[in-house]
């Protein structure tokens, strides 16, 4: 497989991934901001740079995503449903298989489920509420002054979460508010809205039926504090990746590598 390039544009954060080989030499993650199309050559520039690569030098470009087909230097667009599964099934060799996703973005949330063969045989999304994505924990970050990189940490040191009712945003904003007002503990709000995503979230995977293994990406599946949300609601072991935000981005280049070797072999073809 020649140098090969995917693009994630989601509404909230763009994630570009160059791999060659089969073998990820390059991965970038920004704000997607007002322009996609902007932010994506940026941030190619950059993953460009970093290897010492050129963009002549890309054979096979993929994007995915809300915003995939604003971005004219991309030869094809896949569904993000498609790029997610082989992202996850790409990054899972060996070990269980994967045969269910959780999703989480900033704007929506997602869970696939997967055959034995890595297949998409149904899915579910929550796009019309922010509840149970990263929007909502930006949201009670903000409320509660604390950076969001620091939610997981400090409900980890929870000792008994506030059970959050509400499910609408605007409505748990209110909630936490009122919580803190109470000189309710940091750390239990915090527990408490991650369980509050996490039975989010799990309505969604009651949908599509839970099958192990079960893979979390994402950026949210950098949360800690989420993580052990997600596990005790369904009761498994979550399979984290290293880099969850990029996975999207790595399964559109695992694609744009095999349109590339089929159009390889035709033209091999024509010429036999």
């Amino acid at each position: 497989m020649g140098l090969v390039l995917g693009v994630d544009v989601g509404s909230t954060t763009t994630k570009l991934a160059l791999m060659e080989d089969s073998r990820i030499i390059a991965g970038e993650v920004s704000a997607t901001g007002p322009s996609c199309r902007k932010t994506a050559s940026a941030l190619l520039s950059t993953a460009l740079q970093a290897c010492g690569r050129s963009t002549s030098e890309i054979e096979y470009a993929i994007s995915t995503g809300y915003g995939r087909r604003l971005i004219d230097f991309a030869h094809q667009t896949v569904s993000e449903i498609s790029a997610n599964a082989k992202g996850a099934t790409g990054l899972q060799r060996g070990g269980v298989p994967i045969q269910t996703i959780i999703d989480v973005g900033g704007q929506d949330s997602k869970v696939i489920s997967l055959d034995d063969s890595g297949r998409v045989i149904n899915f579910a999304m929550n796009d019309k509420c922010a509840a149970g994505t990263g929007r909502f924990l930006e949201v009670v970050s903000r409320i509660l002054e604390i950076d969001l990189e620091e939610l997981g940490g400090i409900s980890l040191r929870s000792q008994r979460a506030i059970d959050i009712s509400s499910i609408c945003t605007v409505f748990a904003e209110s909630e936490v508010v009122s919580l803190v007002s109470q000189g309710a503990a940091v750390e239990d709000i915090v527990a408490g809205l991650h369980r509050s995503v996490a039975r989010r979230v799990g309505d969604l995977v009651a949908k599509v039926g839970l099958r192990e293994g079960v893979f979390f990406d994402g950026g949210p599946a950098l949360n800690g504090g989420l993580v052990k949300a997600f596990e005790e609601e369904l009761g498994v072991s979550l399979i984290v990746p290293k880099s969850p935000q990029l996975v999207t981005a790595i399964g559109a280049a695992l694609i744009a590598g095999e349109s590339l070797s089929r159009k390889k072999c035709r033209i091999a073809g024509t010429l036999a």
